[in-house]
C-alpha cells in the first residue's frame, strides 16, 4: 500500500530535494530544488529566521557565517557618501567593526559615488525588496572575512574615483580608483555570493585575486558581459595557488563572451552550472590551475567555431599536464571539453563542505530560479 502524502513533506532522491504538497487529495511535485536552496527556500519563517541562511553554503565558501552572530542593521537610505557615511546608508553598516546582518527596509537602486569597502562579518541581505547597485562604482571585499552577499542585483558597474573612502568606524583612506569590477575578492576569506543577478560591468563581473580563498559563488544569475569571473591576478602571483573556489548551480545567461570562470594556478570546483551559450569559451585558465567540472550542462553556441568548452592560455606544449577534468557533465549542440593531466582531482572538501553534485542533465531545474528570489513574509521564496 502506498504512504500517504503531507503537505510541505520532502523526497530527497540523488541529492536532490523535490518538495511535495497535496492538490485534491493527491500529490504532485512542486519543486526541484539544489542542496542550497532545498536547506532554507520552502520555509515560510525565512523573514524572522533569515540567519538561517547562513547554515546553507556549500563548498569552498561553507564556513562563511557573515553576521550571524550580531544585531540586524536596516537600510533605510540609498544615498552615500564615501567618506563620511550617514546612519541608515548600505555604507555605514558595512563598514562597522561588529558583526551585523544587513537588511532593507523598502526596494532601492543604489548609485555608489565611489567603491563599497566592506568590512568582516557583513551579511547583505536583500529578501523582501528588489534591491540594485548599480550605475557607478560597486562592491570590494578587501582584507576581510566572513562576508555574505545574498539576493541582490549589480550591474552597470563604473570605475572608482581617486578620492577617501572609509573602510571601517576607524579608518578612512585614499583609494586610487577601483577598475569597475561588480565585485572584487582581495586577499579575502570566507566568502558566499549567492542568488545574485550580476550584468555590465566596466571589468569583471567577479574577480577573486591575491590569494582569496574559501569562496562559493552560487545561485547567481551572469548576463550581458565579456569577462565574466577571473580568478587570480597574475600568471606570476604564486599566492593565488591558495585560490580554492567553489561555482555552483549558477545559470550563465545570454550575452557572455568568456571567463566563466578563468583561473590562474588555484582550484576551481565547478558543478551543476548551466552554460546558455559563450562567443569564445566558457571555462579557461593559465599557470597550471587545476578545475574539476562536474555535472554541468554546456549548450553551446551555433557557431561551428566555438564549440569547445575550455581553453588554455598560452594553448603551447605543457598544459597536457594541467589537472583539468570534466565529469557527468552534459553536452549539447556539439560542446566538448578537452581533458588534461592525471591522477585525483577532488575537491578535498571537509564534511561539512561536500555536497551531492547531480547529473549535468538536472541541471536546467537546478538553475531555474537563479538570481535574486521574489521573498514575501510569511510564505516561502519563489
Amino acid at each position: 500500500m502506498a504512504s500517504p502524502c503531507f503537505p510541505s513533506q520532502t523526497l530527497i532522491l540523488i541529492g536532490l530535494v523535490f518538495s511535495l504538497s497535496t492538490s485534491c487529495g493527491h500529490c504532485y511535485y512542486q519543486k526541484v530544488m539544489n542542496p542550497i536552496d532545498a536547506c532554507w527556500r520552502s520555509k515560510s519563517n525565512w523573514a524572522t529566521n533569515r540567519r538561517a541562511l547562513a547554515d546553507c553554503a556549500v563548498g569552498f565558501g561553507r564556513n562563511a557565517v557573515g553576521g550571524k552572530f550580531g544585531a540586524t542593521y536596516v537600510v533605510t537610505d540609498p544615498s552615500d557618501d564615501p567618506a563620511n557615511p550617514k546612519p541608515g546608508t548600505l555604507r555605514h553598516g558595512v563598514i562597522q567593526g561588529k558583526p551585523l546582518w544587513i537588511v532593507f527596509a523598502r526596494s532601492m537602486v543604489i548609485k555608489l559615488k565611489n567603491e563599497l569597502m566592506i568590512n568582516s562579518y557583513k551579511t547583505i541581505d536583500g529578501r523582501g525588496a528588489k534591491v540594485e547597485i548599480g550605475y557607478g562604482p560597486c562592491i570590494t571585499i578587501q582584507h576581510v572575512s566572513h562576508i555574505i552577499v545574498h539576493g541582490i542585483s549589480i550591474h552597470d558597474c563604473k570605475p572608482g574615483k581617486s578620492g577617501l573612502v572609509r573602510d571601517s568606524l576607524v579608518h578612512v583612506g585614499h583609494r586610487k580608483g577601483s577598475d569597475g569590477d561588480a565585485i572584487v575578492v582581495f586577499d579575502s576569506s570566507d566568502v558566499w555570493i549567492d542568488h545574485c543577478s550580476l550584468s555590465r560591468a566596466s571589468d569583471g563581473l567577479i574577480d577573486v585575486i591575491h590569494g582569496s580563498t574559501g569562496i562559493t559563488i552560487s545561485n547567481s544569475f551572469f548576463s550581458y558581459h565579456d569577462k565574466v569571473m577571473l580568478f587570480g591576478h597574475d600568471d606570476k602571483n604564486m599566492e593565488d595557488k591558495n585560490i580554492k573556489v567553489t561555482v555552483a548551480f549558477n545559470h550563465f545567461g545570454p550575452g557572455l563572451v568568456q571567463r566563466m570562470p578563468r583561473l590562474r594556478l588555484g582550484y576551481a570546483h565547478v558543478a551543476n552550472n548551466r552554460y546558455e551559450q559563450w562567443m569564445m569559451y566558457a571555462i579557461g585558465g593559465s599557470a597550471n590551475p587545476t578545475i574539476f567540472s562536474e555535472g554541468n550542462y554546456f549548450a553551446a553556441p551555433n557557431n561551428h567555431d566555438l564549440k569547445q568548452v575550455t581553453k588554455r592560455e598560452p594553448n603551447r606544449n605543457g598544459w597536457e599536464s594541467w589537472k583539468w577534468r570534466s565529469s557527468r557533465d552534459k553536452f549539447v549542440n556539439g560542446a566538448y571539453f578537452v581533458q588534461s593531466g592525471y591522477g585525483s582531482i577532488s575537491p578535498g572538501y571537509s564534511k561539512t563542505q561536500s555536497f551531492k553534485v547531480a547529473d549535468g542533465s538536472m541541471v536546467p531545474l537546478l538553475t531555474s530560479d537563479a538570481g535574486p528570489l521574489t521573498c514575501t513574509p510569511y510564505k516561502p521564496c519563489t
